[in-house]
């Protein structure tokens, strides 16, 4: 099986930002977590319309963000409401910079109606692993991003996938994102949802993997496999109902390994 990453070894003395996907709870309880979530995390990436959130969903998160001093971003998919964008789809490269440029643009214009700003975009689920790739589909985020956001926006993707080259190459920030609450393949790929394992309940097993990452720069596959990862962003899923526990025991772990916790600065890359 082939691999995307490259082989890095992180700075010592680093900071990390810690990032989660909000806004795509439809009940109360799942409110409630991700509204606890942005009291911990810095960077928070926002559901668009297209898989989770409405309009009013996305301003009620927006201010949560800014209330807690979040950074504010956005979290794209494909427009897939029934399978909460994790089912792959075919869309043509002008079809999917329109589902795109509506969520996208949907989100910054709520952000600037309360003087917040747009400043990273994730793309969610089966898209985020079509971005990943570099093809087709990476490029039609990029052109999106580039009409409608600044210079400065940061775009999520994992770390080193062949999509890193593709945003250096338009003059974006990147972000290299690994996952504290997921496993890992041997090919530097997330394990599917649907296999056992594959999704992190216990909060000092996420800590561990954060660790790693944050500080060794390595990540232990589901069979064992020590890879090399460097990463500038870990992830918390906020449509987990442990992510508030396991994002705690992350900030506690990373704290006492002396990993600074905080949001990435604009910077040209």
């Amino acid at each position: 099986m082939a691999s995307w990453w490259t082989i890095s070894v992180p700075d010592e003395g680093r900071a990390i930002d810690l990032n989660a996907d909000v806004g795509e709870a439809t009940d109360a309880a799942g409110v409630a977590v991700e509204r606890a979530l942005l009291g911990l995390v810095t960077s928070a990436h926002i559901a668009c319309g297209a898989h989770a959130g409405y309009e009013a969903s996305m301003r009620d998160t927006v201010l949560a963000a800014q209330e807690n001093g979040v950074r504010v971003g956005a979290h794209p998919s494909y427009p897939d409401r029934d399978g909460f964008g994790r089912r792959p789809m075919k869309m043509t490269p002008r079809d999917l910079s329109s589902a795109l440029a509506e969520q996208i643009g949907a989100l910054v214009e709520v952000a600037t109606s309360v003087q917040a700003t747009v400043q990273s975009i994730k793309p969610h689920g089966a898209l985020y692993g079509a971005v990943a790739r570099g093809t087709s589909s990476c490029d039609a985020l990029l052109g999106v991003v580039l009409e409608l956001c600044g210079p400065e926006t940061w775009l999520v993707v994992p770390a080193g996938a062949p999509a890193v080259a593709r945003v250096h190459a338009v003059g974006l920030n990147v972000l290299q994102e690994g996952f504290a609450d997921r496993a890992y393949l041997p090919n530097g790929e997330l394990v599917a949802r649907q296999v056992a394992g594959s999704v992190y309940s216990d909060p000092a097993q996420a800590a561990i993997q954060a660790l790693g990452l944050a500080v060794e720069g390595e990540v232990i596959t589901k069979e064992g496999m020590t890879l090399s990862l460097a990463v500038d962003t870990l992830c918390i899923h906020g449509d987990s109902p442990h992510a508030v526990a396991m994002a705690d025991a992350v900030l506690r772990a990373l704290a006492e390994a002396g990993v600074a916790v905080r949001a990435p600065s604009a910077r040209r890359p």
